[in-house]
């Protein structure tokens, strides 16, 4: 079974080009200045396969307008701005002031929390995507379209454990969230027969 890959809008101006066909309501003069504010913040950083992060941040608007055919003006922005907190010194405080304070509502549930000193990290993570699983439709479309742009080319990423253990999360925390949700369902069914090879299949020890 095929799945569906996203990655034509390698920049602004494609992105563009593309909402005023698909999205036409949505303003891009708001959209270019999250997408200004982004690449700001980001600076010099890289996704792991080594693009540019702000094909990662565009790609995630593809998939939510491409794919799931999302025309909300404030889950674009906030698919734009949606590791600005997490990932670089900008503040939940400067998403809201500059873009309002549903955007950055939206930002926070995505924003995965820091791990104290005190504090492990896996169990950190364990509950931010626990956390999830009470969050409204909007946010579960954000983080749905952000962890299928993280995963929709799994098999490049240049780790082999992480390819593995990637694909065991998304498909314990993921693809539950996905279920009923309109596209999301259907296209994360097809990424994970796609991706069926990484699933553990270590033998079983011997015995006698």
């Amino acid at each position: 079974m095929s799945h569906r890959v996203f990655g034509a809008w390698h920049d602004w101006e494609t992105a563009r080009a593309r909402l005023a066909v698909l999205a036409p309501e949505v303003s891009a003069g708001r959209l270019g200045e999250a997408v200004a504010f982004a690449e700001a913040a980001h600076g010099d950083q890289r996704r792991p396969a080594g693009e540019p992060y702000l094909e990662h941040l565009l790609e995630v608007v593809e998939i939510l307008v491409a794919g799931a055919g999302v025309h909300d003006e404030d889950l674009l922005v906030a698919a734009v701005l949606h590791d600005v907190v997490e990932d670089t010194d900008r503040t939940a405080g400067e998403v809201g002031e500059r873009f309002g304070a549903r955007v950055e509502e939206l930002v926070a549930w995505v924003t995965k929390p820091r791990a104290g000193a005190d504090e492990d990290p896996a169990e950190v993570r364990e509950r931010y995507l626990l956390r999830l699983r009470s969050a409204p439709p909007e946010v579960l479309r954000l983080k749905l379209a952000d962890r299928f742009s993280n995963v929709q080319r799994l098999d490049t990423h240049p780790r082999p454990e992480k390819r593995r253990s990637y694909y065991r999360e998304t498909c314990r925390h993921l693809v539950p969230l996905a279920a009923g949700v309109p596209w999301f369902e259907e296209a994360f069914a097809r990424w994970r027969e796609a991706h069926r090879h990484l699933e553990d299949t270590t033998p079983p020890a011997p015995t006698g």
